[in-house]
C-alpha cells in the first residue's frame, strides 16, 4: 500500500494498493503488444497524439498542479508552471520531432551511401523521483512516444496521485491501450521488472545508490540505461560579473522547489575581491525567503517533501557543524505542524568533509571563497558529482575556461541552470551518464540502423520520415 501524505500538514490525503503479480503482468504484456503496433505508426499519427496529450494537460492545469502541490508540497505556482512546461515539451516534440526522426546521409570510401535512420527499440521502463512529479515523468514519455516506444513508469511512492493523472492524461488523449502505464510497485520489484524480456530500456532519475542498483540491474540484463542521478552544483561569481543579479539569482537558484532539485545550485563559489560584498547580497536575500502555505502566493517556498527528508537535512547540518562549518542562519524548523524548514547559509565547510560528497537536498546554500579562476575551478571540481554548473562573469576569456574546465554535463553563462525542453539534459562522473530532451534525449532509446548502397544503385529505401 501506498500513502499520500500532504507534507504542509501531515495529514494522510489517500492511499493506492500495489500492483499485484498478475496485474504487473497483465501490463508487461499490454506494454508488448502496443509497441508491436505503435513501432509502425506514422509520424503524423504520432505527433497528432501528442498534440492532443498537451490539450489534456492544457485543460486540467489547475487540477494537476494542484495534487503535485499537496502530495510533494512545491508552491502552487511552481506547480502550475511544471504543468505549463510538461504541455510546452508535448508540443515541441509534436512539432520537431520528425525533423528529429528525419534519415541522415553519409558517403562511404568506396563510393557507395550510407543512409542513417532512427528506429524504435520497445518498452522502456522508467523510474522517476517526487521532486517535479510531472517534469521528469513527461520528459521521458514525450520523447518516447515520437520515438516509437513504449512507457512504462515506476514512479515515486509519494506520488501515486500524480503517477494516476499521468497516465489518464495519455489515456485521454486517444493513446492505445498500453502506450503508456503506471506500475504502482515498489523498489524491490525493479530487478525482476528490468530482467523481463519484455523490456527494451530503462532510465532513472534519482539518487546514486539507485543509479548503481538499477545500472547493475540493466547491465546483467544487457540493457540499454540512462541514469540522471545527484549534484551540487557549483555557482561560480567572479569580479565581473553583476552582484545584483548574481545574487537575487542565487537565492532563486538555491531555494526553487525549496531546495530540492538535482540542479539547484547548491554550493556558491565567489572571488575573494567581491565576497564580502556578495555575502551581503546573498544573505539579505535569503533571510527574506519566506516557507508556508504553498497555495498563499506569498510564499516564496514551501515545506520539504516529507518530515524523513527535512531530518535527513538537520542532520547533515548537525554533521556539517561537528567537523567546523558555520551556520549563519536558517536551518531551523517552524512552529506547527508541517515539513518546514527556513533557508540558511553554511560558510567554512572543509572542502575534505563528508558534506562535499553528499547532496543538500534542501534550501540550505555552502559558500567558499576563491582565490582567483584556478582556485574556482578547482572548488568546482573536487567533489564526485558533475551534473551541472553556473557561472557569473563578463570576461569572455574566464567564461571559455569555465566552460572548458568545469567537468559537469551543463553550464549556464549569466544566468540559473535550467532545463529545457530543446537543450539535452545531463551529467558526468557520479552524477550519471546519458542525456534527456531534444533529439539526444530521444535517440538514446532508438535503434541507429545503417542501410548500406553500393555505388550507382537507386536508394530504394530513402525515406524522407519513418511513415
Amino acid at each position: 500500500m501506498f500513502r499520500s501524505v500532504n507534507p504542509a500538514t501531515g495529514e494522510e490525503i489517500a492511499t493506492y494498493p500495489e500492483l499485484e503479480d498478475d496485474a504487473l503482468e497483465a501490463k508487461l504484456a499490454s506494454a508488448a503488444s502496443a509497441y508491436r503496433h505503435w513501432r509502425t505508426t506514422s509520424l503524423a499519427e504520432r505527433t497528432a497524439l501528442l498534440s492532443r496529450i498537451a490539450d489534456r494537460f492544457e485543460a486540467n492545469r489547475e487540477r494537476l498542479a494542484r495534487v503535485a502541490t499537496l502530495e510533494m508540497g512545491k508552491t502552487f505556482s511552481s506547480a502550475l508552471a511544471e504543468v505549463d512546461k510538461c504541455t510546452a515539451a508535448f508540443r515541441l516534440y509534436a512539432k520537431d520531432g520528425p525533423e528529429m526522426l528525419a534519415p541522415q546521409q553519409q558517403k562511404l570510401g568506396n563510393g557507395g551511401t550510407a543512409e542513417l535512420h532512427w528506429l524504435p527499440i520497445g518498452p522502456v521502463l522508467a523510474i522517476m523521483p517526487w521532486n517535479f512529479p510531472f517534469w521528469q515523468a513527461v520528459r521521458f514519455i514525450a520523447p518516447a512516444i515520437m520515438a516509437g516506444n513504449v512507457g512504462l513508469l515506476k514512479h515515486a511512492s509519494i506520488v501515486q496521485g500524480v503517477a494516476g493523472l499521468l497516465e489518464e492524461m495519455v489515456m485521454e488523449a486517444g493513446a492505445p491501450q498500453g502506450l503508456f502505464q503506471n506500475l504502482a510497485v515498489k523498489s524491490s520489484k525493479i530487478s525482476e521488472i528490468i530482467a523481463d524480456d519484455r523490456i527494451a530500456a530503462v532510465t532513472l532519475t534519482g539518487s546514486e545508490g539507485a543509479g548503481a542498483s538499477v545500472a547493475q540491474a540493466a547491465g546483467k540484463a544487457l540493457k540499454k540505461v540512462v541514469l540522471e542521478l545527484g549534484g551540487s552544483d557549483p555557482f561560480i561569481v567572479m569580479p565581473s560579473a553583476d552582484l545584483d543579479a548574481a545574487a537575487a539569482q542565487a537565492v532563486k537558484a538555491r531555494i526553487q522547489n525549496t531546495g530540492q532539485s538535482c540542479i539547484c545550485a547548491k554550493r556558491m563559489i565567489v572571488h575573494r575581491d567581491i565576497y564580502d560584498s556578495f555575502m551581503a547580497r546573498f544573505s539579505a536575500g535569503m533571510q527574506k525567503v519566506k516557507a508556508g502555505d504553498p497555495f498563499d502566493e506569498s510564499t516564496d517556498m514551501g515545506p520539504l517533501s516529507s518530515a524523513e527528508q527535512r531530518d535527513t537535512i538537520l542532520q547533515q547540518l548537525a554533521e556539517a557543524k561537528s567537523v567546523g562549518a558555520t551556520l549563519l542562519f536558517g536551518g531551523e524548523t517552524l512552529e506547527g505542524p508541517g515539513a518546514y524548514l527556513s533557508a540558511g547559509i553554511l560558510t567554512e565547510v572543509p572542502l575534505h568533509s563528508p558534506l562535499m560528497h553528499e547532496e543538500i537536498f534542501g534550501p540550505i546554500a555552502m559558500v567558499f571563497r576563491a582565490d582567483d579562476i584556478d582556485d574556482a575551478i578547482r572548488i568546482a571540481n573536487d567533489i564526485p558529482f558533475g551534473l551541472g554548473s553556473s557561472v557569473w562573469t563578463n570576461d569572455a576569456a574566464e567564461q571559455r575556461r569555465f566552460v572548458r574546465d568545469i567537468e559537469a554535463g551543463m553550464t549556464a553563462i549569466n544566468q540559473m541552470l535550467a532545463s529545457a525542453p530543446e537543450a539535452p539534459f545531463g551529467g558526468i562522473k557520479r552524477s550519471g551518464y546519458g542525456r534527456e530532451l531534444g533529439p539526444f534525449g530521444m535517440h538514446e532509446f532508438m535503434n541507429l540502423k545503417s542501410i548500406l548502397h553500393v555505388a550507382g544503385a537507386p536508394l530504394g529505401a530513402r525515406t524522407d520520415a519513418l511513415d
